[in-house]
């Protein structure tokens, strides 16, 4: 009877040990060391961008927010519409937590107009400030993208609709570190995300 007490002490023991080791995301992108001798992580930069309700969005609306960002164009023929689908059960599921955001960067600004984001708003049934759908300087958006968030996102006329992006999905933490990117197309891939996305909001 002892024995089995022991046995059975060292199960909850082992079985609340492994509840309390909580996955650790990683900070990607680079990173550097200030001279006090910390690591200073990738962090996304100031932006100003129009969202679908002609209202200016910059990185100061994300303070304190957990978000997930994308690249797209509402012309898109080919991955977009399967990345909005797995988009729109993050903003569902999310959609009374004001902690969390979305922010979605046409990269072809000189279609994707406020009033061309904003009849795209009204078919997928979104509102800002949840999800931006955001346009203006293509040059800006392109080296967001490129730059700090690590994705593919520029004009190419070999490719349909004259564009390519990555069908990545950012997730980025209350402070604008780069925490998770996943695949927007694949449903188990937006399934890790959602659950990354707990770990950021505890």
């Amino acid at each position: 009877m002892r024995h089995k007490n022991i046995v059975l002490s060292l199960l909850i023991a082992l079985i609340t040990f492994s509840c309390t080791q909580e996955k650790k995301l990683p900070f990607l992108g680079p990173k550097t060391v200030n001279s006090k001798g910390d690591t200073v992580y990738h962090q996304i930069p100031a932006f100003r961008f129009l969202n679908q309700d002609s209202i200016w969005v910059t990185e100061k609306d994300l303070d304190g927010k957990v978000y997930v960002a994308d690249f797209f164009f509402t012309t898109c023929p080919t991955i977009c519409p399967k990345m909005k689908t797995q988009m729109l059960r993050i903003y569902e599921r999310y959609k009374e937590r004001d902690e969390v955001r979305i922010i979605s960067h046409s990269i072809d600004p000189e279609f994707d107009n406020t009033s061309v984001l904003k009849d795209y708003a009204t078919r997928l049934q979104i509102e800002a400030p949840k999800w931006n759908l955001l346009t203006g300087d293509k040059a800006a958006i392109y080296k967001l993208g490129q730059k700090n968030y690590m994705v593919s996102a520029q004009q190419d006329p070999n490719e349909a609709g004259g564009f390519v992006h990555s069908g990545a999905f950012i997730l980025v933490d209350k402070n604008r570190h780069v925490r998770g990117i996943y695949d927007g197309t694949v449903e188990t891939e937006v399934n890790h995300l959602l659950e990354d996305m707990e770990i950021l909001l505890k």
